[in-house]
């Protein structure tokens, strides 16, 4: 195992697994063993659009966007990846095709990663880590799916209400403009619409 790794990093990503799969001591120990911690400072690429996914990233502290860029240049945010989230591009890291997305740390951030290799190996070593990864990637298909739901279904506001119950704290935390390029409109419009809000919230 990384040096690097603690024990209570181990346990936060222990916890995540547990939520899908139940690990013993032994089958523990050889998941920790393929982890690599990775330290990346505020705007580090993690993964360039073009580029194959060949790590899934779980974020131990601060925050991750995954995005792509049209061919106007305009950047849209489709996740965002804070702590006990994972964040990869699913069809590039399942099939090894070049990626759609980019993956960029927002903040300086910690990362434990796992391998296409390794995580092959886990598959033949601890057979139910193929059905962690099922629905890890399950999830995140519907949660894409759900995404696009509601960039044609909902107005600007209900995005809002929706992003801030899924990213409670987040808006917080990083730039307006990411969450207005999450919400799909100008940082702008995201203030008139925080304003709105703020006074339709009090008493």
């Amino acid at each position: 195992m990384d040096p690097r790794i603690g024990p209570d990093t181990v346990a936060a990503i222990a916890a995540n697994v547990a939520r899908t799969i139940a690990l013993d001591a032994e089958e523990l120990a050889l998941f920790a063993s393929v982890l690599r911690l990775r330290e990346h400072p505020r705007k580090a690429v993690l993964l360039s659009r073009g580029e194959v996914c060949r790590t899934m990233h779980y974020v131990v502290e601060g925050c991750i966007k995954v995005f792509n860029v049209d061919d106007e240049g305009v950047e849209h945010v489709v996740k965002f990846a804070p702590e006990d989230w994972w964040a990869f591009d699913i069809e590039s890291f399942a099939l090894g095709v070049p990626c759609s997305y980019g993956i960029e740390a927002i903040e300086a951030t910690r990362t434990l990663g796992i391998g296409k290799d390794d995580m092959e190996m886990l598959y033949r070593r601890v057979p139910k880590f193929e059905r962690f990864s099922r629905i890890l990637f399950q999830n995140a298909y519907i949660a894409l799916q759900r995404r696009v739901e509601q960039s044609l279904s909902l107005e600007a506001g209900e995005r809002y209400a929706a992003f801030r119950r899924k990213y409670p704290g987040l808006e917080a935390r990083i730039p307006q403009k990411l969450v207005a390029s999450y919400l799909g409109v100008t940082p702008e419009f995201l203030s008139t619409l925080r304003r709105r809000l703020l006074t339709e919230e009090k008493p």
